[in-house]
Protein backbone atom coordinates (compact mmCIF):
# COMPACT_ATOMS: atom_id res chain seq x y z
CA UNK A 1 0.00 0.00 0.00
CA UNK A 2 1.22 3.67 -0.98
CA UNK A 3 0.63 6.45 1.32
CA UNK A 4 0.48 10.11 0.19
CA UNK A 5 0.36 12.47 3.62
CA UNK A 6 -1.05 15.65 2.52
CA UNK A 7 -0.89 18.92 5.39
CA UNK A 8 -4.13 19.75 5.02
CA UNK A 9 -4.27 22.30 7.99
CA UNK A 10 -5.37 25.28 5.99
CA UNK A 11 -8.61 23.76 5.70
CA UNK A 12 -9.26 24.81 9.20
CA UNK A 13 -8.22 28.50 8.39
CA UNK A 14 -10.60 30.90 10.23
CA UNK A 15 -10.87 32.80 7.78
CA UNK A 16 -11.68 31.42 4.31
CA UNK A 17 -9.18 32.23 1.10
CA UNK A 18 -8.00 30.82 -2.00
CA UNK A 19 -5.49 28.42 -0.22
CA UNK A 20 -7.83 26.62 2.15
CA UNK A 21 -9.54 25.89 -1.10
CA UNK A 22 -6.66 25.06 -2.88
CA UNK A 23 -5.89 22.51 -0.04
CA UNK A 24 -9.60 21.00 -0.34
CA UNK A 25 -10.38 20.73 -3.21
CA UNK A 26 -6.85 19.12 -4.75
CA UNK A 27 -7.03 16.87 -1.48
CA UNK A 28 -10.17 15.85 -2.57
CA UNK A 29 -9.01 15.06 -6.40
CA UNK A 30 -6.09 13.31 -4.87
CA UNK A 31 -8.15 10.82 -3.36
CA UNK A 32 -10.70 10.65 -6.27
CA UNK A 33 -8.20 10.06 -8.33
CA UNK A 34 -5.54 8.08 -6.97
CA UNK A 35 -3.81 5.29 -8.52
CA UNK A 36 -4.59 1.69 -7.82
CA UNK A 37 -3.61 0.82 -4.28
CA UNK A 38 -2.74 4.48 -3.40
CA UNK A 39 -4.30 6.17 -0.46
CA UNK A 40 -4.32 10.01 1.08
CA UNK A 41 -3.55 10.31 4.59
CA UNK A 42 -5.05 14.17 5.87
CA UNK A 43 -1.98 15.71 8.44
CA UNK A 44 -3.84 18.27 10.89
CA UNK A 45 -3.08 20.30 13.95
CA UNK A 46 -3.81 19.61 17.20
CA UNK A 47 -7.63 21.29 16.73
CA UNK A 48 -11.13 19.85 18.39
CA UNK A 49 -13.18 17.36 17.24
CA UNK A 50 -16.12 19.47 15.55
CA UNK A 51 -13.33 20.25 13.30
CA UNK A 52 -11.68 17.01 12.58
CA UNK A 53 -15.68 15.88 11.67
CA UNK A 54 -15.86 18.44 9.22
CA UNK A 55 -12.85 17.42 7.45
CA UNK A 56 -13.91 14.04 7.15
CA UNK A 57 -17.13 15.18 5.75
CA UNK A 58 -15.72 17.37 3.53
CA UNK A 59 -12.88 15.12 2.89
CA UNK A 60 -14.61 11.55 2.02
CA UNK A 61 -12.28 8.29 1.16
CA UNK A 62 -9.60 9.69 3.44
CA UNK A 63 -7.73 6.78 4.55
CA UNK A 64 -7.07 8.35 7.76
CA UNK A 65 -6.21 12.06 9.78
CA UNK A 66 -3.68 12.12 11.48
CA UNK A 67 -3.08 14.82 14.11
CA UNK A 68 -0.36 16.34 15.23
CA UNK A 69 0.07 17.12 18.89
CA UNK A 70 0.83 20.84 18.40
CA UNK A 71 -2.15 24.09 17.67
CA UNK A 72 -1.84 25.67 14.66
CA UNK A 73 -0.02 28.68 15.74
CA UNK A 74 2.78 26.25 17.27
CA UNK A 75 2.80 24.18 14.85
CA UNK A 76 3.53 26.96 12.22
CA UNK A 77 6.34 28.47 14.54
CA UNK A 78 7.82 25.01 15.44
CA UNK A 79 7.67 24.16 11.74
CA UNK A 80 9.31 27.35 10.81
CA UNK A 81 12.49 26.82 12.67
CA UNK A 82 13.08 23.58 11.83
CA UNK A 83 11.28 21.51 14.90
CA UNK A 84 8.85 18.46 15.33
CA UNK A 85 9.37 15.94 12.44
CA UNK A 86 6.44 13.92 11.69
CA UNK A 87 6.50 10.33 12.56
CA UNK A 88 7.28 7.74 9.67
CA UNK A 89 8.35 8.42 6.11
CA UNK A 90 6.95 8.40 2.74
CA UNK A 91 5.41 11.39 0.38
CA UNK A 92 4.64 13.90 2.15
CA UNK A 93 2.54 16.72 -0.07
CA UNK A 94 1.91 20.70 1.48
CA UNK A 95 -0.52 22.57 -0.24
CA UNK A 96 1.01 25.61 0.81
CA UNK A 97 4.70 26.31 2.68
CA UNK A 98 3.62 24.79 5.77
CA UNK A 99 5.46 22.02 5.96
CA UNK A 100 8.36 19.92 8.35
CA UNK A 101 10.68 20.71 6.21
CA UNK A 102 13.94 19.36 7.03
CA UNK A 103 17.35 17.51 6.11
CA UNK A 104 17.08 13.92 4.65
CA UNK A 105 18.10 12.50 1.38
CA UNK A 106 17.02 14.60 -1.40
CA UNK A 107 19.12 12.83 -4.05
CA UNK A 108 17.92 9.19 -3.64
CA UNK A 109 14.45 10.37 -1.74
CA UNK A 110 14.77 7.47 0.24
CA UNK A 111 12.59 7.43 3.54
CA UNK A 112 10.75 11.13 2.67
CA UNK A 113 9.83 12.77 -0.07
CA UNK A 114 8.29 16.73 0.38
CA UNK A 115 7.07 18.65 -1.97
CA UNK A 116 5.59 22.27 -0.82
CA UNK A 117 3.62 24.80 -2.89
CA UNK A 118 4.23 28.26 -3.35
CA UNK A 119 1.37 30.16 -4.79
CA UNK A 120 3.03 33.51 -5.53
CA UNK A 121 5.98 35.58 -4.75
CA UNK A 122 4.16 38.64 -3.20
CA UNK A 123 6.15 38.35 0.14
CA UNK A 124 9.11 39.56 -2.06
CA UNK A 125 7.70 41.64 -4.56
CA UNK A 126 4.06 43.73 -2.81
CA UNK A 127 5.68 43.46 1.26
CA UNK A 128 3.08 46.21 1.98
CA UNK A 129 0.20 44.22 1.48
CA UNK A 130 1.16 41.57 4.53
CA UNK A 131 1.79 41.69 7.75
CA UNK A 132 5.63 41.82 9.04
CA UNK A 133 5.28 38.60 10.31
CA UNK A 134 3.85 36.98 7.03
CA UNK A 135 6.57 38.15 4.80
CA UNK A 136 9.05 36.77 7.70
CA UNK A 137 7.22 33.69 7.84
CA UNK A 138 7.08 33.06 4.12
CA UNK A 139 10.77 34.23 3.32
CA UNK A 140 11.42 31.73 5.91
CA UNK A 141 10.18 28.69 5.10
CA UNK A 142 11.03 29.54 1.38
CA UNK A 143 14.68 29.18 2.52
CA UNK A 144 14.05 25.96 4.04
CA UNK A 145 12.66 24.85 1.19
CA UNK A 146 15.49 25.67 -1.15
CA UNK A 147 17.28 23.88 1.54
CA UNK A 148 14.88 20.67 1.87
CA UNK A 149 12.21 20.64 -0.74
CA UNK A 150 12.35 17.80 -3.10
CA UNK A 151 9.94 19.64 -5.19
CA UNK A 152 8.17 22.87 -5.52
CA UNK A 153 5.02 23.47 -6.98
CA UNK A 154 3.61 26.47 -8.51
CA UNK A 155 0.54 27.70 -10.11
CA UNK A 156 1.83 29.34 -13.19
CA UNK A 157 4.84 29.69 -15.45
CA UNK A 158 4.86 33.21 -14.37
CA UNK A 159 5.36 32.21 -11.13
CA UNK A 160 8.17 30.08 -12.02
CA UNK A 161 9.94 32.74 -13.40
CA UNK A 162 9.45 35.13 -11.00
CA UNK A 163 10.63 32.92 -8.49
CA UNK A 164 13.59 31.90 -10.19
CA UNK A 165 14.71 35.46 -9.65
CA UNK A 166 14.34 34.75 -5.86
CA UNK A 167 15.25 31.29 -4.85
CA UNK A 168 16.59 28.87 -8.00
CA UNK A 169 14.88 25.77 -7.30
CA UNK A 170 16.57 24.70 -10.69
CA UNK A 171 14.45 21.32 -11.59
CA UNK A 172 12.95 21.03 -8.70
CA UNK A 173 9.67 23.26 -10.06
CA UNK A 174 6.57 21.99 -11.25
CA UNK A 175 3.98 24.09 -12.66
CA UNK A 176 0.76 22.64 -11.52
CA UNK A 177 -2.77 24.92 -11.63
CA UNK A 178 -5.70 24.91 -9.87
CA UNK A 179 -9.38 24.45 -11.11
CA UNK A 180 -12.80 25.84 -10.53
CA UNK A 181 -14.58 23.90 -7.61
CA UNK A 182 -17.14 21.51 -8.55
CA UNK A 183 -19.74 23.06 -5.76
CA UNK A 184 -19.99 26.51 -7.64
CA UNK A 185 -23.09 25.75 -9.34
CA UNK A 186 -26.36 27.34 -9.74
CA UNK A 187 -28.58 26.16 -7.22
CA UNK A 188 -32.13 25.08 -8.23
CA UNK A 189 -33.07 28.14 -5.85
CA UNK A 190 -31.17 30.52 -7.44
CA UNK A 191 -33.92 33.27 -7.29
CA UNK A 192 -34.74 32.76 -3.55
CA UNK A 193 -30.76 33.27 -3.16
CA UNK A 194 -30.79 36.58 -5.04
CA UNK A 195 -33.52 38.14 -3.22
CA UNK A 196 -32.62 37.37 0.20
CA UNK A 197 -29.27 39.01 -1.12
CA UNK A 198 -31.17 42.06 -2.82
CA UNK A 199 -28.48 41.63 -5.83
CA UNK A 200 -29.68 44.39 -8.31
CA UNK A 201 -31.33 43.72 -11.92
CA UNK A 202 -27.72 44.81 -13.67
CA UNK A 203 -24.26 45.40 -11.71
CA UNK A 204 -20.50 44.20 -11.62
CA UNK A 205 -18.68 42.51 -8.90
CA UNK A 206 -15.08 42.02 -8.03
CA UNK A 207 -13.32 39.85 -5.45
CA UNK A 208 -11.19 40.72 -2.36
CA UNK A 209 -10.33 43.63 0.13
CA UNK A 210 -8.64 46.36 0.13
CA UNK A 211 -4.95 45.33 0.16
CA UNK A 212 -2.93 47.30 -2.20
CA UNK A 213 -1.66 44.48 -4.68
CA UNK A 214 -5.90 44.15 -4.76
CA UNK A 215 -6.72 46.53 -6.66
CA UNK A 216 -10.13 47.42 -5.75
CA UNK A 217 -9.23 51.45 -5.11
CA UNK A 218 -8.37 51.90 -8.96
CA UNK A 219 -12.09 50.15 -9.93
CA UNK A 220 -13.49 52.22 -7.09
CA UNK A 221 -11.71 55.40 -9.20
CA UNK A 222 -12.40 54.12 -12.10
CA UNK A 223 -16.34 54.43 -11.21
CA UNK A 224 -15.97 57.87 -10.46
CA UNK A 225 -14.69 59.18 -13.72
CA UNK A 226 -16.84 60.72 -15.91
CA UNK A 227 -18.41 58.68 -18.67
CA UNK A 228 -18.00 55.64 -16.65
CA UNK A 229 -19.96 53.15 -16.51
CA UNK A 230 -22.96 53.87 -13.79
CA UNK A 231 -23.43 50.09 -12.96
CA UNK A 232 -23.37 49.27 -8.86
CA UNK A 233 -20.56 47.65 -7.73
CA UNK A 234 -20.82 44.37 -5.48
CA UNK A 235 -17.94 43.18 -3.45
CA UNK A 236 -17.62 39.57 -2.29
CA UNK A 237 -14.80 39.84 0.59
CA UNK A 238 -13.89 41.74 3.89
CA UNK A 239 -15.50 45.07 4.43
CA UNK A 240 -12.54 45.95 6.11
CA UNK A 241 -8.83 45.88 6.09
CA UNK A 242 -6.60 47.79 8.85
CA UNK A 243 -9.67 49.47 10.22
CA UNK A 244 -10.77 50.81 6.81
CA UNK A 245 -13.88 50.09 4.97
CA UNK A 246 -14.54 49.76 1.69
CA UNK A 247 -17.48 51.96 1.97
CA UNK A 248 -15.08 54.82 3.41
CA UNK A 249 -13.07 54.33 0.15
CA UNK A 250 -16.12 54.50 -1.81
CA UNK A 251 -16.93 57.73 -0.57
CA UNK A 252 -13.41 58.93 -0.77
CA UNK A 253 -13.09 58.24 -4.33
CA UNK A 254 -16.46 60.14 -5.01
CA UNK A 255 -19.07 57.38 -5.48
CA UNK A 256 -22.09 58.32 -4.24
CA UNK A 257 -23.76 56.25 -0.73
CA UNK A 258 -25.31 52.67 -2.41
CA UNK A 259 -23.06 52.40 -5.52
CA UNK A 260 -20.61 49.78 -3.72
CA UNK A 261 -22.23 46.87 -1.76
CA UNK A 262 -20.07 44.36 -0.04
CA UNK A 263 -21.31 40.78 0.48
CA UNK A 264 -18.79 40.07 2.54
CA UNK A 265 -17.80 36.28 2.86
CA UNK A 266 -20.59 33.96 1.20
CA UNK A 267 -21.61 30.33 0.81
CA UNK A 268 -20.74 28.38 -2.74
CA UNK A 269 -24.27 28.30 -3.48
CA UNK A 270 -24.42 31.89 -2.96
CA UNK A 271 -21.38 32.99 -4.72
CA UNK A 272 -22.38 30.57 -7.96
CA UNK A 273 -25.58 33.27 -7.83
CA UNK A 274 -23.76 36.47 -7.70
CA UNK A 275 -20.94 34.86 -10.64
CA UNK A 276 -23.44 33.61 -12.82
CA UNK A 277 -25.94 36.94 -12.49
CA UNK A 278 -23.20 39.60 -12.88
CA UNK A 279 -22.48 41.57 -16.07
CA UNK A 280 -19.02 41.30 -15.46
CA UNK A 281 -16.09 40.08 -13.00
CA UNK A 282 -13.41 42.79 -12.66
CA UNK A 283 -10.40 41.70 -11.08
CA UNK A 284 -7.83 44.53 -10.84
CA UNK A 285 -5.06 42.59 -8.75
CA UNK A 286 -1.32 43.97 -9.83
CA UNK A 287 0.16 40.78 -8.18
CA UNK A 288 -1.06 37.66 -8.67
CA UNK A 289 0.29 33.68 -8.82
CA UNK A 290 -2.89 32.54 -10.39
CA UNK A 291 -6.37 33.99 -10.31
CA UNK A 292 -9.10 31.89 -9.28
CA UNK A 293 -11.87 34.57 -9.45
CA UNK A 294 -10.91 34.59 -12.99
CA UNK A 295 -11.60 31.03 -13.92
CA UNK A 296 -14.72 30.88 -11.77
CA UNK A 297 -16.47 33.80 -13.82
CA UNK A 298 -15.68 32.28 -16.88
CA UNK A 299 -17.24 28.91 -15.55
CA UNK A 300 -20.44 30.84 -15.21
CA UNK A 301 -20.03 32.48 -18.64
CA UNK A 302 -18.99 36.34 -17.37
CA UNK A 303 -17.25 38.40 -19.02
CA UNK A 304 -14.29 39.46 -17.02
CA UNK A 305 -11.71 42.82 -17.62
CA UNK A 306 -8.59 41.80 -15.63
CA UNK A 307 -5.15 43.34 -15.10
CA UNK A 308 -2.26 41.96 -17.26
CA UNK A 309 -0.32 40.67 -14.26
CA UNK A 310 1.65 37.44 -15.97
CA UNK A 311 0.37 35.09 -14.17
CA UNK A 312 -3.44 35.97 -15.03
CA UNK A 313 -2.77 36.49 -18.56
CA UNK A 314 -1.67 33.38 -18.29
CA UNK A 315 -4.85 31.29 -16.89
CA UNK A 316 -6.81 33.80 -18.90
CA UNK A 317 -5.09 33.72 -22.36
CA UNK A 318 -8.08 35.98 -24.60
CA UNK A 319 -10.83 34.91 -23.17
CA UNK A 320 -10.85 38.16 -20.95
CA UNK A 321 -10.06 42.13 -21.68
CA UNK A 322 -6.65 42.52 -19.89
CA UNK A 323 -5.74 46.03 -18.75
CA UNK A 324 -2.32 47.59 -18.77
CA UNK A 325 -0.66 48.28 -15.50
CA UNK A 326 2.57 49.66 -16.67
CA UNK A 327 1.38 53.03 -16.26
CA UNK A 328 -0.30 53.02 -13.14
CA UNK A 329 -1.98 56.34 -12.36
CA UNK A 330 -3.70 55.84 -15.97
CA UNK A 331 -4.98 52.47 -14.84
CA UNK A 332 -7.98 53.49 -13.18
CA UNK A 333 -8.65 55.42 -16.45
CA UNK A 334 -8.58 52.44 -18.71
CA UNK A 335 -10.46 50.02 -16.51
CA UNK A 336 -13.19 52.13 -16.82
CA UNK A 337 -12.97 52.16 -20.23
CA UNK A 338 -12.77 48.47 -20.47
CA UNK A 339 -15.43 48.18 -18.33
CA UNK A 340 -18.00 50.37 -20.08
CA UNK A 341 -17.14 48.92 -23.15
CA UNK A 342 -17.99 45.32 -22.29
CA UNK A 343 -21.16 46.56 -19.89
CA UNK A 344 -22.57 48.79 -22.95
CA UNK A 345 -21.72 46.17 -25.80
CA UNK A 346 -23.70 43.44 -25.46
CA UNK A 347 -22.43 41.36 -28.13
CA UNK A 348 -19.27 41.42 -27.01
CA UNK A 349 -20.00 40.33 -23.79
CA UNK A 350 -21.94 37.55 -25.21
CA UNK A 351 -18.25 36.51 -26.99
CA UNK A 352 -16.35 37.13 -23.84
CA UNK A 353 -19.02 34.40 -22.04
CA UNK A 354 -18.49 31.74 -24.59
CA UNK A 355 -14.42 31.71 -24.95
CA UNK A 356 -14.62 31.82 -20.88
CA UNK A 357 -16.32 28.97 -20.97
CA UNK A 358 -14.35 27.38 -23.46
CA UNK A 359 -11.25 28.42 -21.24
CA UNK A 360 -12.35 27.15 -17.64
CA UNK A 361 -13.03 23.87 -19.11
CA UNK A 362 -8.94 23.41 -19.59
CA UNK A 363 -8.76 23.17 -15.92
CA UNK A 364 -9.56 20.09 -13.94
CA UNK A 365 -9.01 19.33 -10.38
CA UNK A 366 -8.17 16.02 -12.04
CA UNK A 367 -5.54 16.93 -14.48
CA UNK A 368 -4.03 18.82 -11.22
CA UNK A 369 -4.33 15.49 -9.03
CA UNK A 370 -2.87 12.98 -11.74
CA UNK A 371 -0.16 15.83 -12.17
CA UNK A 372 0.66 15.34 -8.40
CA UNK A 373 0.51 11.71 -7.83
CA UNK A 374 2.90 11.53 -11.31
CA UNK A 375 5.41 14.07 -9.32
CA UNK A 376 5.62 11.78 -6.42
CA UNK A 377 6.36 8.97 -8.61
CA UNK A 378 8.96 10.63 -10.69
CA UNK A 379 10.61 11.12 -7.04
Amino acid sequence: MTTMRVIIDEMLSPTPNGISRYAEELTRALIQYAPPGCYVEGIVSASTEPEYAVVNERLPGLSSLYKTSLARRELVSAWQHGFTRLPGGGMIHAPSLLAPLGRHDRVNATGQQIAVTIHDVVAWTHPQSLSTRRIAWHKAMAKRAHKYADAVVVPTHAVADELRDILDFGDRVRVVGGAVSPRLEVPSDADDRADRLDLPERYLLTMGGLESRGGIEHVLAALALPGATDLPLLVVGPDESDGRSIAAAAAEAGLPEGRVTTLGYISDADLSVVLDRAVLLVFPSVAEGFGLAVLEAFHFGTPVVHSDVPAVVEVAADAGIAVPIDDIEGYSGRLAEAMTRVADDAGLAARLGTYGRDRAGLFSWQSAAEHVWQLHADL
